[in-house]
């Protein structure tokens, strides 16, 4: 029971796992995709986006959410040119494609102005807000994430983090903001992921590790007695069927 507990405590021998670790088979990847009534998405079919930029750590990130599906997108920018928002903007319209959407009104303020015409071209009308007013409903969607982001930056025993591990961050918290029904959501037993993308989290895939949590990753080795696995983070679930990180 000693050996159990002192396993279960500190995990597998460090020593074993560098030295022994063989890559496993791949298992059978399930692609299945959840049922959703014809009648929802064709009902909830036009999509009123509003979007808007959110500066954490002083890096912009290109936030979005529906107004009815609830479904949130996030992405770093390197800048807030006119190009750039263009090829932001165009990925968020082609990932409602998919999903059998089509973007029909954009709510934004004066800072999209610029994207008026590409957007216009793509079917998708812009309305920008008066001077001095914001779009409510990004404005509590970017007050929700950083909330959730404040929560696993002050959980961690970190002093120093590097810009790329509070981006993931952000992945995390828009990651599984998505994967459950919102509360004045068009669904209540249906996630936004799984309305867009017709996929649903399953538990014993994409709950086995917390974010900031100590793994042992397998990497490619060869005959020399370099260790067979890697120190590192946990970081965001890729979102795959097999349940990557």
């Amino acid at each position: 029971m000693d050996i159990l507990a002192a396993e279960h405590i500190f995990g597998p021998d460090l020593g074993s796992l560098k030295g022994k670790t063989t890559r496993r088979k791949n298992t059978h990847v399930d692609m299945s995709k959840i049922n959703i009534s014809s009648e929802l998405v064709s009902k909830y079919k036009d999509v009123i986006l509003t979007v808007d930029i959110m500066f954490v750590n002083k890096i912009p990130y290109l936030v979005s959410i529906s107004r009815h599906i609830k479904f949130i997108t996030v992405e770093m920018v390197k800048n807030q040119k006119q190009a750039t928002l263009i090829v932001a903007l165009k990925q968020i319209l082609s990932t409602y494609q998919k999903g059998g959407y089509k973007v029909v009104d954009i709510l934004a303020d004066n800072q999209f102005e610029c994207v008026r015409g590409e957007m216009s071209e793509l079917g998708a009308c812009l309305n920008i807000t008066s001077a001095d007013e914001h779009v409510p409903e990004i404005e509590r969607c970017i007050q929700t994430i950083k909330e959730r982001v404040r929560s696993i930056y002050n959980s961690l025993l970190f002093k120093k983090m590097p810009n790329r591990l509070i981006a993931e961050m952000i992945y995390t918290s828009v990651y599984w903001l998505n994967s459950f029904p919102s509360r004045d959501g068009v669904s209540s037993t249906l996630s936004p992921k799984a309305l867009v993308t017709v996929r649903t989290p399953d538990y014993h895939n994409h709950c086995k590790l917390e974010f900031g949590t100590y793994v042992q990753t397998h990497e490619a080795h060869n005959n020399f007695m370099a260790p067979r696995t890697v120190s590192a983070l946990a970081l965001c679930p890729t979102g795959n069927s097999q349940g990557g990180y």
